[in-house]
């Protein structure tokens, strides 16, 4: 599987997800069609389906473009109004780009419905506004209970799994880690790392369960009380 980020909007990414044996090319969350399809036009690859984590607007605005454009069957949550929807996705389902098999796991908090498709061979996941480089989502529909419990069924997959995630948030979430624990020497190298990598323009995106459980501060938090102590803190920091 080849995986290329797609930038849309302000800092969101919309990934193509490519099997050359089958020729398959799958989109995770398009709030645009345009730049998908234009990403895709260039590399060669079809389009056939396209995969939803959420019902925001910034993840699936563009689900309607996708189908006319190219006949591709949309999946996405069970539980959300899901624009264009064909398959209704819930825990447990399953999903295929050519000989790959991928899994469904429900993570609301971000949002009540919201789920996370995971390949466990190859080790990734796709985990939408749940789960950010060294943050997490908003508390938009969900509670704090619910959030920490999904974060922390995404950092209970092995170690070595890329989680991708829909959003170029990771330098002002370093900064908000290295405030919310200051003698964490992971998170100042990281957030040295994150800083010349945004400098100099490059994706900061994926990560790893390794580096969420060692460098996210919504991760490390021993309870649920503690993650709604960050998230709030988190909301307010400057």
């Amino acid at each position: 599987m080849e995986i290329v980020p797609v930038p849309a909007f302000t800092d969101n990414y919309i990934w193509l997800v490519h099997d050359a044996p089958s020729g398959e090319t799958a989109v995770v969350d398009p709030g645009d069609a345009a730049p998908a399809l234009a990403e895709a036009q260039r590399r060669g690859w079809t389009i056939t389906q396209v995969w939803n984590t959420h019902h925001h607007w910034d993840h699936s605005g563009g689900n309607v473009a996708m189908k006319e454009a190219t006949g591709c069957t949309v999946s996405g949550p069970a539980a959300e109004q899901i624009p264009g929807r064909d398959v209704a996705l819930s825990e447990g389902s399953q999903l295929r780009i050519g000989d790959h098999v991928g899994r469904v796991i429900e993570i609301p908090g971000h949002t009540l419905g919201h789920i996370a498709l995971i390949f466990d061979d190859p080790r990734i996941a796709f985990v939408g506004d749940t789960l950010f480089a060294m943050g997490c989502g908003r508390l938009f529909e969900g509670t704090a209970q619910q959030m920490h419990g999904s974060l922390q069924r995404l950092v209970s997959l092995p170690e070595e799994t890329q989680l991708y995630c829909g959003h170029e948030y990771t330098l002002a979430n370093a900064r908000f880690a290295a405030h919310a624990e200051p003698d964490n020497p992971a998170i100042a190298a990281r957030l040295k790392e994150v800083e010349q990598m945004r400098a100099e323009g490059r994706v900061t995106l994926p990560t790893t369960v390794a580096e969420e459980r060692n460098t996210n501060p919504f991760v490390r938090a021993s309870n649920w009380q503690e993650f709604a102590r960050l998230r709030a803190d988190k909301d307010s920091f400057r």
